[in-house]
């Protein structure tokens, strides 16, 4: 049982059951009804059962296999159906042009494999398909609001941008927001948000 196994294997959603806010802001954005959404990292499940709500087909990803039971549990609370596969992004099976959308909702990894993580989701969305994240930034250690407690796991603003150069940025924004997500994110935060379009 990995670090993650023990973390969801309280009752409790340590994230909480609502969906992340910049999420919403996306959906509400885009207005997505339709089509098939990976919500990687995905947790307990809070965003993935969200994206279901709305009419998407829905398949979370996730390293902990207590987390997906909990996104289970929580999708049939809400009366929402939500696919779950036990996958690790450090070496994750990508197929191409496979989703019409990606989440990805404070999924930081070992850093010698974000880029090829990055890849991956740029590859197995569909052209025009949409990339969706919020993930905390290199600057968020000193706020001590959630996260990993090591820099080195935390996302460059600018490496974000040249990872998705060749995409079309409908929204991009670096810098503080306040977050209350359950136990472990709970107030003023540094993050990166971006919503990028496969051309």
């Amino acid at each position: 049982m990995n670090a993650w196994d023990r973390k969801f294997q309280n009752k409790t959603y340590i994230y909480g059951k609502e969906p992340n806010e910049f999420i919403v802001y996306a959906q509400k954005k885009l207005k997505l009804k339709r089509g098939k959404l990976l919500a990687v990292a995905e947790g307990e499940g809070r965003n993935a059962v969200y994206m279901a709500g709305m009419g998407l087909d829905v398949t979370a990803w996730d390293y902990a296999e207590e987390g997906l039971k909990k996104t289970q549990m929580l999708a049939a609370e809400k009366q929402a159906h939500v696919q779950t596969a036990l996958a690790d992004l450090t070496d994750a099976d990508w197929s191409p042009e496979t989703y019409d959308a990606v989440i990805n909702v404070f999924g930081h990894i070992d850093p010698a494999s974000r880029d090829s993580m990055l890849e991956g989701i740029k590859s197995t969305i569909k052209p025009g398909g949409y990339f969706i994240s919020e993930v905390y930034s290199k600057h968020q250690l000193p706020y001590k609001t959630g996260g990993p407690p090591k820099e080195a796991f935390l996302y460059d603003a600018g490496k974000m941008l040249e990872t998705f150069k060749d995409w079309k940025i409908i929204h991009f924004f670096t810098g503080e927001v306040m977050r209350k997500e359950g136990k472990l994110h709970n107030g003023l935060s540094h993050v990166i948000q971006i919503i990028a379009q496969k051309i």
